[in-house]
């Protein structure tokens, strides 16, 4: 191993005092949606709002004068960008960061704000990461790698000894993947403190890079993800073979479990997390008898969303549970009509969000009309039962939102 139980000590002691022991809480109502025993480590309350800093920290403590002089560079979709920044500025340290164009602004913001010089280049941290090379070469510069780098595996460990420290009876770990430094640091900890422990990684469904390494599976790699942060399209060369063995599975999840994920952290635990940091919830969404039962320990890693996004997020989750509901219905072209509508909605206990006329469609009679309404509803249920009605007083609802427009 690259990483020893030592290592991750000694970062440890490295990072004590300038990095947050964050809390590891039960949390019941996520227990109660997915069927295990769900235990959280609120890494997003870090200073940068992500585990990342562990990492950081320990690496630039390591480094020479002189290599402290002449500075540093990394490539990052965010968050690891961020928690080199700050740490740099805190230690006097030049810094250069290549973020993807496609980095959410909040990202590219929080990173320049600690004075750092911010490249964009790329579509992915695949693409900075050849601009970032060619930095480091030019300028002479340390790479601060995201994930494939001894000290920075070392730091993000520290993680698991922690997590097991306040819960030593956890049966799994659940871990989000991208090129695997987290995962490898706190497989190694993790194990050193309990053999028994399962440790399971989480990969967006977009971005299977270490599940085709360890399955020899050639699924497609790329595409827009919530979780932009492991969007990692090369598998660590230091990473990997500690996910080889001491990895149980990797589980790959979905765009909409990961939305699931993102919003039943902010609604239920009211906590923000980006894709990425909830992407082990969303595998115990995804898969919720792999993990029944089972007292499981989560990363809450990174909770560095748009708030745009996670406004989005949101909506589309109450539109999935039929909170909100859009509908089309077939009515006369007649004063007086539109108010009767409204009356009824609201003695049916829906309320009218959004309301519009369509006169001009060829499918309307030239004495009628459709009207598009979006109401908010208690549940599914109670969405059935309005539907049910303005069926049997003659309005024809349609749903939309499944391929009408």
């Amino acid at each position: 191993m690259p990483v020893t139980i030592a290592d991750i000590e000694a970062a440890r002691r490295v990072i004590a005092g300038q990095v947050l022991r964050t809390p590891m809480l039960l949390a019941p109502r996520l227990s109660a949606l997915t069927g295990a025993e769900v235990y959280v480590k609120y890494e997003n309350l870090q200073v940068t709002n992500s585990f990342k800093d562990r990492g950081a920290l320990n690496k630039l403590a390591s480094l020479t004068e002189v290599e402290r002089k002449r500075g540093v560079v990394a490539m990052s979709a965010g968050n690891h960008a961020q928690s080199v920044g700050y740490f740099a500025a805190k230690l006097g340290i030049p810094a250069t960061i290549v973020m993807p164009v496609t980095t959410p602004a909040v990202k590219v913001a929080a990173t320049r704000s600690h004075g750092v010089e911010v490249v964009l280049d790329g579509q992915t941290v695949a693409d900075a990461q050849a601009r970032c090379e060619i930095i480091q070469k030019e300028r002479n510069m340390t790479l601060v790698h995201p994930y494939d780098d001894e000290k920075v595996m070392a730091g993000q460990g520290t993680i698991a000894l922690e997590m097991l420290e306040d819960v030593p009876g956890l049966d799994q770990l659940v871990i989000p993947i991208g090129g695997g430094g987290m995962i490898a640091g706190n497989a190694i900890a993790a194990k050193s403190v309990n053999p028994n422990i399962e440790i399971i990684g989480v990969e967006a469904m977009l971005y299977p890079a270490v599940w085709n390494a360890l399955e020899r599976g050639n699924r497609p790699i790329g595409g827009p993800t919530l979780a932009e942060g492991i969007a990692v399209k090369n598998v660590g060369k230091l990473t990997l073979p500690i996910i080889r063995e001491l990895v149980s599975d990797v589980v790959l999840v979905d765009e909409e479990h990961l939305e699931r994920a993102v919003n039943a952290y902010v609604t239920l635990q009211k906590t923000m997390a980006e894709g990425a940091g909830a992407a082990g919830l969303g595998a115990l969404l995804a898969e919720p008898a792999r993990f029944k039962g089972k007292k499981v320990g989560l990363i809450l890693s990174g909770g560095s969303i748009d708030p745009r996004i996670l406004a989005s997020i949101m909506v589309r989750e109450l539109e999935r549970e039929q909170r909100i509901v859009s509908f089309r219905l077939s009515i006369p072209d007649q004063p007086g009509v539109l108010g009767i509508i409204a009356t009824r909605l609201g003695q049916l206990g829906a309320n009218i969000l959004e309301v519009e006329h369509k006169r001009m469609l060829l499918d309307v009679p030239a004495k009628g009309a459709k009207l598009d309404v979006t109401i908010e509803t208690r549940d599914a249920a109670h969405a059935g039962e309005i539907m049910a009605t303005l069926a049997a007083e003659g309005y024809e609802p349609v749903r939309l939102g499944h391929g009408v427009s």
